[in-house]
């Protein structure tokens, strides 16, 4: 008879893969809206550019995975149904955003998804308050990327004034093919790094692992799993991020790119849990000021900002409701 804790291993990791695999079609848009809408790129080389560099990025680093798996729940109080719940929400609030063509953040929904489900165990002393603190605040400081995207059009523009738009377009939709694929890896090393916390906090909690250090397998299967779900594809968000919102040109998309990627890839090395959602989206936002204010489609913004605000309580009530629905049936 099969040992019921390892049964319960297997679902965790089972759903954190699941996980990762949403996040890569849910947030293929994030590396490739702008070079699809600007035509840089056809939809399927997009596609497979960011598939494949997303791969590479998730091997890169393993620093946020790290914060996730030991600065959120203190270790006494971790178990397998507290992180199987935690994803079930996480995965279940991507599910609706991405039905709805939204862009809300993977790492905000994965963070209340954990935050839910240990409430319901124990309730909120279990949080590790001091870690959680400093993940909200780097997911909350990255739309400083409106200022970012802002200025990097301000500088181009001044550069290049006096040269014709035509030429400028045709240099810019080469240059972001190459701020594309730097996208897409910084996305990489950002977002699979969840799934790898996940999934190690659950190896540390069955006691396969002595400590918190992420298995080479655990690594290059989330890795995996990104990139066959960027290589799905997500078509309703690359609408909503590269055509709704804001009307982008070469120049413009190779400014959200290049802002975003230095933000994403420094937040990495320093083991911070940035957004890539948030920061690509407010790096556009900050190119359509650039233009003027009604450059920017304010009913696209304001679907997207509420689905910001719920991303953390929608995914810690599901995960509560999950747990609470689950632990008699599973065990806690």
């Amino acid at each position: 008879m099969l040992d019921p804790a390892f049964v319960m291993l297997c679902l965790v990791i089972l759903a954190a893969l699941l996980f990762d695999y949403i996040n890569g079609f849910h947030d293929t848009a994030n590396a490739i809206a702008t070079s699809v809408s600007t035509r840089a790129l056809s939809v399927k080389a997009a596609i497979i550019l960011a598939a494949t560099l997303n791969f590479a990025g998730a091997m890169a680093f393993t620093k946020v995975a790290k914060t996730i798996g030991t600065g959120i729940i203190s270790a006494e109080h971790l178990t397998q149904m507290v992180v199987l719940a935690g994803v079930i929400g996480a995965i279940t609030w991507n599910v609706i955003t991405w039905y709805f063509g939204l862009p809300s953040s993977s790492s905000h929904a994965i963070v209340g998804g954990l935050v839910g489900a240990v409430i319901a165990h124990v309730g909120p002393s279990a949080l590790l308050w001091s870690g959680l603190k400093k993940i909200i605040m780097a997911l909350v400081l990255s739309p400083i990327l409106v200022i970012a995207g802002f200025i990097f059009v301000v500088i181009f523009s001044r550069i290049l004034q006096f040269r014709s738009p035509a030429g400028v377009n045709r240099g810019f939709r080469k240059m972001q093919i190459l701020s594309a694929a730097f996208m897409a890896f910084s996305h990489g090393t950002a977002d699979a790094q969840k799934s790898m916390g996940v999934i190690t906090m659950a190896l540390l909690s069955y006691g396969a692992i002595p400590t918190f250090e992420v298995p080479m397998w655990v690594k290059f299967t989330c890795a995996l799993a990104m990139a066959i779900g960027t290589a799905a594809g997500g078509w309703r968000i690359i609408k909503t991020v590269g055509r709704d919102f804001v009307k982008l040109q070469p120049m413009t998309g190779f400014s959200v790119d290049s802002a975003s990627t230095c933000v994403i890839l420094g937040a990495s090395m320093l083991g911070l849990p940035t957004s890539t959602t948030h920061v690509v989206t407010s790096s556009i936002l900050g190119v359509g000021l650039s233009k003027s204010l009604n450059a920017v489609n304010w009913n696209v913004a304001k679907r997207i900002v509420t689905a910001w605000v719920l991303t953390i309580p929608a995914a810690a009530l599901v995960a509560y409701l999950v747990y609470q629905v689950g632990s008699p049936l599973l065990g806690k």
